[in-house]
């Protein structure tokens, strides 16, 4: 064979490999338009330990968020996986219950997620929140977001109750709360929030004496006195959801407090506080630490 030859098949040879190797690349690219679960990563321990925390939560075999972004963001759909439940929500430290009242919670107070909130009201009920605790935990957001936040909320709530026939939902407390509210809200704020809840009235006793008694008597004489949610549930959203609005610093100090009040752990107030930083992002979750961070310290060792 000359050296003509020799060149020949050389090149013949390099361009059999280049056109296999660019036929793999298309099938590869080709089958990324139908990512099956099981297909993607499959060697990869944080998503896998994504994908069955979120079959869990979720209550799906395959995941809706990878297939809904695998025509034109496959890999924010494999972190959102990897991240959001192999990394975040597989930590310890809280429940899988508790970090579902979390998420509920922030995602109703921040009111720009509707598709999201739907997600995770489903995903609270699959790990055990009950109906009646998702309407509590929407009606709590009045206090901190506002009544269209927790009005949008129960309007998300119904519409996954009502594409769950067998769901027995019935409405929550129609009865009032018995007793005076001012006095009972004063009650419940010790109870909470303590010396902190205190200073915050104290502080504005003499610029805007209504609204020191509006919070007395509607957030904690008529919201925090309802029977329907723990108060360290309670609590937890409430950092949640300060936590996610991320423009409520001296009351997301109080309800931090107020967490370790009624039974919460300062591990519990990291991870509730952490978890934020999946829905609202980080400086959300880092402006929030900052604010525990001086609870901490002001607490001492305790």
């Amino acid at each position: 064979m000359n050296s003509a030859e020799n060149a020949s098949n050389t090149h013949n040879a390099s361009k059999a490999t280049d056109d296999a190797s660019t036929a793999g690349k298309v099938n590869n690219a080709g089958g990324a338009h139908n990512v099956e679960a099981t297909d993607v990563d499959a060697t990869d321990d944080r998503f896998e330990r994504g994908l069955a925390l979120l079959r869990t939560i979720g209550g799906q075999e395959n995941p809706a968020v990878l297939d809904s972004l695998a025509d034109i963001a496959p890999d924010l759909g494999r972190m959102t996986v990897a991240f959001g439940y192999g990394d975040m929500l597989s930590r310890p430290g809280l429940t899988l219950r508790q970090r579902q009242i979390a998420t509920v919670g922030a995602l109703a107070a921040m009111g720009n997620a509707a598709p999201q909130l739907r997600f995770h009201i489903a995903g609270a009920l699959n790990v055990g929140v009950t109906p009646a605790e998702v309407v509590e935990i929407l009606i709590h957001t009045a206090v901190y977001a506002g009544f269209p936040a927790a009005l949008n909320g129960i309007g998300a709530a119904r519409e996954v109750f009502e594409a769950r026939p067998g769901l027995a939902v019935t409405p929550v407390e129609t009865e009032p709360v018995p007793g005076d509210r001012y006095e009972r809200g004063l009650a419940k704020l010790a109870e909470v929030d303590g010396h902190a809840g205190d200073q915050v009235l104290a502080s504005m006793r003499d610029i805007a004496p209504g609204l020191t008694r509006y919070i007395v008597e509607f957030a904690f004489g008529d919201i925090y006195s309802r029977s329907s949610l723990d108060l360290k549930s309670r609590e937890l959203a409430s950092v949640a959801m300060c936590t996610a609005l991320g423009t409520a610093a001296p009351q997301l100090r109080v309800h931090i407090h107020g967490l370790l009040n009624v039974g919460g752990t300062r591990e519990e107030v990291v991870e509730v506080i952490t978890q934020m930083a999946g829905y609202a992002g980080f400086p959300a979750a880092l402006n929030g630490i900052a604010a525990a961070r001086e609870v901490f310290e002001e607490r001492g060792q305790e």
